[in-house]
């Protein structure tokens, strides 16, 4: 958790972060900015994980969302270059959290294959040999980690637009910056 920054304050957002929709997103979520502003437009795209227990404190129209496990965006590229293109976004708040069910999967294998032969009439080698095949690619490893390297990914791709990976802690429901992947200036 030290690799976290927390934003208590507006002076605790990094400058390159200030007066951006990040640095809103961080005002809105963290800090109970009221919602005076109206939105014709989105003003970034916030890409993080399905989990139900995250729910963002923004104005409408603020955000395109794209959920997807442990806020990996590597199969939905497509959809981030068309909010892009089509939608004119140049900010990415890429968001994972704690406590995530895309971190070790292995150790829950047993539970996945029960899972899907119970609640979905798979038969159990179906099942497993599912899991087998797609694991691998959703596997995040760490989770602050995973939104490091993700940022890094999607910068490399996207060299124009400014992307701020951060962590939204399940346990008191706030985002926190990832430090050392910091945009600098």
């Amino acid at each position: 958790m030290n690799r976290l920054k927390i934003v208590q304050s507006s002076e605790d957002i990094p400058q390159v972060y200030r007066d951006t929709p990040i640095g809103h997103l961080l005002e809105y979520h963290n800090l109970g900015k009221p919602f005076v502003d109206s939105f014709g437009n989105a003003q970034l795209l916030v890409g993080m994980c399905m989990d139900s227990r995250k729910q963002l404190r923004i104005p409408e129209n603020f955000a395109f969302i794209l959920r997807a496990g442990g806020g990996n965006l590597r199969y939905a590229e497509f959809k981030v270059s068309y909010a892009i293109a089509v939608g004119g976004v140049r900010y990415i708040a890429l968001i994972g959290h704690t406590q995530c069910g895309m971190v070790n999967l292995e150790a829950r294998k047993s539970l996945f294959i029960e899972g899907l032969t119970e609640g979905a009439g798979w038969d159990a080698s179906s099942a497993e040999a599912y899991f087998h095949q797609f694991a691998p690619l959703f596997e995040i490893g760490n989770e602050i980690d995973f939104v490091a390297s993700e940022a890094h990914r999607l910068r490399q791709r996207y060299p124009k637009i400014l992307i701020a990976p951060m962590i939204y802690r399940v346990e008191d429901g706030l985002l926190y910056l990832v430090k050392d992947a910091f945009v600098q200036g």
